[in-house]
């Protein structure tokens, strides 16, 4: 497989690129995204879904923009995939053909069911796992739902209901009661056992409305993905941009580029989220690129028309314990094996149980053991912040904002006396558990020093054998502040 891959995704609304670069077999990152408002489907749902002229220009003119960007990043494989406008216009095949003809780029229209399938294998890959959930994706022209369960994708479905579908239908002619209506009916056709508690949403409305809600929480990270928020909490404000012709959507930080679709979008997920009786929404930045990408990276043999027949039956997943931006950014920034100091941190954790009486957090403080130098590719001065800073915008999937910052938490403050917790207080765990991790790796990444250490602990005493002679190590250690009263003697 190509080192640089771009997924074109075409949508009813948005024509987007993502440029993903592999930095290993599997571990790598998003190197550059591109999204033009294209409006595919722009007059097509009022004439017999015939794509209208205009937007198949539009299309062209960003598909030569996006071909500019291919050739500066040197990619080396390109997959362009077309959804729901193209597959409802009796003129698509005209159009596919301009595309190759005058740009060389052959775009494949997938599917509802495949739409559906793609979302749900990046969210399973790419989110915090859940045991089960329902994704929703709204698009332009179509919404798709998959549901999980134990890491499968067990049903797909696909629904011609979509943002710009319903704005050119009803809202533009001022017919809201035919919007719900049109809405109700189509939602009522969703199977029973996509029901779930848990929903992850997909999609740029719904991640508008997350951004939103982030706002308005003042929540200290930034990146949307794996956002989660209790919908009760939030169902009258969804409601209110859904049906309030009035309610400024500045006054709640939604980005001007959605103001024209995102009542629409607002409609459709809480009449979803109504029929699903769900409780909980997880906001997933990823959705059909990433699921084209991975469906390549993992199982590229494995041919179109098998994913077409019965594509729920295929599992696409990553080895077991492997996560891929955790090995991208080892791959890109570590520039020494950090084992020895993995393999102290667990034996300092087990062995001080005594004293910190720390249930859980383990596996944040490995992952921390395993980035906590990565920021020495940026500078070695405040190289702890720069690592901090890697793990808040760059361990992206796999992980729950709660994770994240415990785990920059972790790398930031080691050594430190740690009086606040800061902007990320509410996503920490109390002040001694984030004092006693610090601590750990703290104690852990100077005695990786040397690779011949043992400990023992006993009388109040935490004992280290094997690094009696080391000046440095032990100079180190004095350094660093101990969230309890108990000696270290070195033997």
């Amino acid at each position: 497989m190509s080192k640089r891959v771009a997924v074109i995704d075409l949508g009813s609304n948005s024509a987007r690129m993502a440029i993903f670069e592999r930095t290993s077999r599997f571990g790598f990152f998003i190197l550059r995204e591109y999204k033009v408002k294209v409006r595919l489907g722009e007059g097509a749902y009022d004439k017999g879904g015939f794509l209208q002229n205009e937007a198949m220009d539009n299309v062209l003119y960003a598909f030569s923009e996006f071909k500019y960007f291919l050739s500066i990043y040197k990619v080396g494989k390109v997959l362009c995939t077309g959804t729901s406008a193209l597959r409802d216009a009796p003129n698509s095949n005209l159009f596919i053909n301009r595309v190759k003809k005058e740009l060389g780029l052959n775009l494949r229209v997938i599917s509802g069911d495949m739409e559906a399938f793609y979302g749900g294998i990046a969210a399973l890959n790419l989110l915090s796992p859940l045991d089960e959930a329902t994704t929703i994706d709204i698009g332009g022209g179509s919404t798709e739902l998959a549901k999980i369960k134990n890491g499968k994708i067990v049903d797909i479905i696909s629904l011609n209901i979509g943002t710009v579908r319903l704005k050119e239908l009803f809202f533009d002619k001022g017919d809201m009661e035919g919007a719900l209506k049109f809405t109700q009916d189509i939602i009522a056709n969703i199977p029973s056992h996509f029901i779930s508690k848990d929903i992850i949403a997909i999609g740029g409305s719904l991640r508008a409305i997350s951004g939103a809600i982030m706002q308005l929480q003042n929540h200290p990270i930034r990146l949307v993905h794996n956002f989660t928020y209790k919908y009760s909490d939030y169902s009258n404000l969804i409601n209110k941009i859904a049906t309030d012709k009035e309610f400024d959507l500045k006054t709640i930080s939604i980005k001007k580029d959605r103001f024209d679709t995102i009542k629409q979008g607002a409609m459709i997920f809480s009449l979803v989220v109504k029929k699903l009786e769900a409780k909980m929404i997880y906001t997933s930045g990823v959705g059909i690129r990433e699921g084209v990408f991975l469906t390549n990276l993992l199982r590229p043999n494995l041919k179109s028309k098998e994913l077409i027949k019965m594509p729920q039956e295929h599992k696409i997943s990553f080895p077991k314990g492997f996560n891929p931006s955790l090995r991208s950014i080892q791959d890109r920034f570590a520039k020494r094996d950090n084992s020895i100091t993995t393999k102290y941190v667990k034996a300092l954790f087990e062995i001080l149980h005594p004293l910190h009486e720390i249930n859980g957090y383990l596996d944040e403080l490995i992952i921390a053991s395993k980035l906590y130098n990565t920021g020495r590719s940026i500078g070695f001065y405040s190289e702890n912040a720069h690592s901090g800073y890697l793990v808040k915008n760059a361990l992206n999937y796999g992980y729950t904002h709660q994770q994240k910052a415990l785990i920059a938490a972790i790398i930031e403050y080691q050594g430190k006396s740690i009086n606040s917790l800061g902007e990320f207080e509410n996503l920490l765990p109390d002040i001694m558990v984030v004092r006693w991790l610090s601590f750990l790796l703290g104690l852990a990444s100077a005695l990786s020093l040397s690779p011949n250490i043992s400990f023992e602990f006993a009388s109040n005493t935490l004992y280290i054998k094997g690094a009696k002679n080391f000046f440095m190590l032990k100079n180190e250690i004095k350094k660093l502040i101990k969230p309890a009263i108990f000696a270290i003697s070195f033997e």
